[in-house]
């Protein structure tokens, strides 16, 4: 029997992860030769398929253009009830006689939290995984809990059974080629480590926007909210990678270091808090005609370091707005020669674009060619997307790399789950019923009434 270099194991293979992103993702690395020659799946289910009506299925279900055929080579279905400890031993025979003393074992937890306990009882008590072996590595997805007490409580379930080293926890948006690009644009380019604090910075705005809805997911999203989907985990990264200090190395420990004495020094103004819903809500399948969730949040945040104290930090993120849109925009004060121009010129801003184009673009103002001094705003821009068609990867594919190859800079460590989590629980301390919005128009007057600020 043929023995691999890598196994990756996948419990909660029929679902909607495993169909969307991850078997797309395996399809893409192993066709461009990004993972062993000599790799195996293992598709664990407890419907009676055979490899080929699983591959047929989850073809159907997911979005798999390509790869087919790849797929058809990699995996192996394995129907067993993944929460009954017999179903284990059968399991661990198979992958034994998979393997040799240096394969890579990678164990893809694509089911809901509430499974974790068991499961990783049962893979510790089979021997399926054997805790500070660092051939084998557990992976999940966010939510890492819906408040400080329950994350805490998942962490040390994990450290029971696993060493740290071995937890992959991951949060699809630091696979983006953007927020990869966030270190590179500040710390390798002069022109902005120079001017990167409180005396050059006006305010920085992170903005994740969404056109649509719930999209089915009412189960996952009523309990959680945009608060807790959106800014403990996407939003609070982002802000953190802008507002590090330079980290010793570029190696995962230091640069999460730094991370979190940022998130250790968040604040926010309660007052400039606005929860939103959309128009509709209600109407969603499966939604409670009384919720209360908040299907947009907009805060003001403050980093109390040396660095950033006194900049606010804008944070804002919903759904059924005006476009699918994720950046970060940074606006730099004006320089004390602008008033001497007597004309009307604007702030530069560099913008940090994450989707859905990633790219960086500068605005300066110039003067408009012509005899007149008049002045306009000018962009220079660089578009990755645009200039890397057909080699641009999709965050699923980079972080699944980066797992293979025992990389874990783009993965979250417990801390900063630990201090993004305590300030969400403060921020719900005071949160208001939402407010009923049929579009972005109807948020933002409110935005400006409240901090002086347009949003874009």
């Amino acid at each position: 029997m043929m023995v691999y270099d890598l196994i990756i194991t996948i419990f909660g293979a029929t679902g909607d992860l495993t169909s969307r992103k991850l078997l797309p993702a395996f399809a893409k690395l192993y066709g461009e030769k990004q993972i062993p020659e000599k790799t195996k799946i293992i598709a664990l289910g407890r419907r009676p398929y055979t490899d080929e009506s699983y591959l047929e299925t989850m073809m159907q279900a997911g979005k798999i253009t390509q790869g087919e055929e790849i797929l058809k080579e990699l995996v192996t279905y394995f129907p067993m009830e993944i929460t009954e400890e017999d179903g284990y031993k059968p399991l661990v025979s198979m992958v034994e006689s998979l393997k040799h003393q240096e394969t890579r074992e990678l164990y893809y937890l694509a089911i809901g939290p509430e499974l974790f306990p068991i499961v990783t009882k049962y893979m510790n008590q089979s021997s399926l995984v054997i805790q500070g072996n660092a051939n084998q590595s557990i992976v999940f997805e966010k939510p890492f809990g819906h408040d400080l007490e329950s994350a805490r409580a998942i962490n040390e379930m994990l450290w029971r059974y696993f060493d740290e080293k071995q937890i992959y926890r991951i949060d699809h948006y630091l696979g983006k080629e953007m927020i990869q690009n966030i270190m590179m644009v500040r710390f390798a380019n002069r022109i902005f480590e120079e001017i990167w604090h409180n005396r050059s910075i006006k305010n920085i705005k992170i903005i994740a926007k969404e056109t649509e809805g719930i999209l089915g997911r009412a189960g996952y999203y009523d309990q959680s909210g945009a608060l807790k989907d959106m800014v403990q985990s996407h939003l609070l990264q982002m802000l953190s990678l802008i507002a590090m200090e330079p980290p010793l190395s570029y190696f995962s420990d230091d640069v999460k270091d730094e991370k979190v004495k940022v998130l250790k020094h968040v604040t926010f103004d309660k007052d400039s808090l606005i929860f939103g819903q959309y128009k509709g809500y209600h109407d969603e399948s499966n939604i409670p005609k009384d919720s209360q969730t908040e299907t947009f949040v907009f805060l003001k945040a403050f980093v109390n370091t040396p660095r950033f104290k006194g900049v606010p930090f804008y944070l804002m993120t919903g759904k059924k707005l005006d476009k699918k849109e994720s950046l970060i925009i940074i606006e730099f004060e004006e320089t004390s020669e602008q008033r001497k121009w007597n004309l009307p010129l604007s702030t530069n801003k560099l913008y940090i674009k994450i989707a859905p184009l990633d790219g960086v673009g500068l605005v300066l103002n110039s003067k408009v060619p012509g005899l007149r001094d008049d002045v306009e705003e000018v962009e220079l821009e660089y578009c990755i997307a645009c200039h890397a068609v057909g080699n641009l990867s999709e965050a699923y594919e980079k972080l699944i790399k980066d797992i293979t190859g025992h990389h874990k800079t783009l993965f979250t460590r417990w801390d900063e789950i630990e201090f993004s989590w305590s300030l969400i629980d403060h921020i719900k301390k005071y949160q208001k019923e939402p407010i009923s919005y049929q579009d972005y128009e109807d948020l933002k007057p409110l935005i400006q009434d409240l901090t002086g600020e347009l949003m874009p």
